[in-house]
């Protein structure tokens, strides 16, 4: 996953046809490997990291989170708030693997796709190989295939821009599919806590707080040029963000984050692990974006 306080600068709208991009966030991704294949660690809490004192966390398990275990968390704590946690040694060869067969999939449906980490991946379908007009339904054929093929959960989100699909593929978690139309950008980002924005960290969020910004309707209150000279360039992704508004395009040609820090477990960083949640679709309606009930 991205760093929470790195972010592109973000290019002024541009007035043309709703684009349709898929964000694809795999659950628990490391454990839920670990448990598909080690059936006896099934139902249980599950921690990918070293167990020493000096250990972190790389990935937990759902049934893990719920004692409040989280990945970057130095595993003494970890231990403490759950004595029964199962600690795994990372397998990062199995879980680069899984991921290339998921790409595989991806690239069945677009050429267009912009990985972030092993787990997760922007996908753009506004023209897809399949020639599927809605977005919802190429996105609900992955996650369908990503079971079969692999046993793996994945969620997944559908907007008309990055930074929506990407909020949306987070309130659906686990195993869920949630769409944001254009009819419900601007009004779904107003009453997020703007610490929900991707590309605001904590830093950035207490920085924010301190001046009353703890909303995204607090947020598009502020202007361009106050936002720009409390943030520098980062306050122009920010102004359009809070307005639902995000110009950037899915980058084919991303050079990924390099394998060590993707794959080493003492690296403190969140790696798309998200709380829990009901799957759930959207009936609103947008060109392309939701079709009738899901087949």
């Amino acid at each position: 996953m991205l760093s929470a306080d790195r972010i592109e600068e973000s290019p002024e709208p541009e007035v043309g046809a709703v684009r349709k991009i898929i964000h694809i966030d795999m659950d628990a991704f490391y454990a839920s490997v670990e448990q598909r294949d080690n059936p006896e660690l099934r139902g249980k809490p599950v921690a990918v990291g070293g167990s020493q004192a000096r250990g972190v966390v790389a990935a937990a398990s759902y049934e893990a989170r719920q004692f409040g275990v989280r990945s970057a968390m130095p595993s003494v704590i970890a231990k403490r708030k759950c004595p029964d946690l199962i600690f795994m040694k990372p397998r990062f060869d199995v879980y680069k693997a899984v991921s290339l067969q998921i790409r595989q999939i991806f690239a069945e449906y677009t050429p267009t796709i912009e990985p972030l980490s092993l787990d997760e991946a922007y996908l753009d379908v506004t023209e897809n190989l399949k020639g599927i007009v809605s977005a919802t339904w190429i996105a609900e054929e992955i996650r369908a295939r990503i079971r079969s093929e692999t046993q793996l959960a994945a969620s997944a989100g559908v907007s008309y821009n990055k930074f929506l699909a990407k909020l949306a593929s987070d309130h659906r978690k686990p195993d869920g599919l949630f769409v944001i139309t254009p009819e419900m950008g601007p009004a779904f980002v107003e009453t997020l806590p703007v610490r929900k924005f991707h590309g605001i960290g904590p830093a950035t969020a207490r920085k924010m707080e301190q001046i009353g910004v703890r909303t995204g309707l607090d947020l598009r209150a502020q202007t361009l040029d106050f936002l720009q000279q409390h943030f520098g360039k980062a306050g122009s992704y920010y102004y359009w963000a809070a307005r639902g508004i995000d110009e950037r395009p899915v980058r084919a040609d991303r050079i990924r984050k390099s394998v060590g820090a993707e794959t080493s477990p003492t690296k403190r960083r969140r790696i798309s692990l998200e709380t829990s949640s009901t799957r759930s679709g959207a009936t609103a309606s947008a060109p392309g974006l939701v079709a009738a009930p899901s087949r």
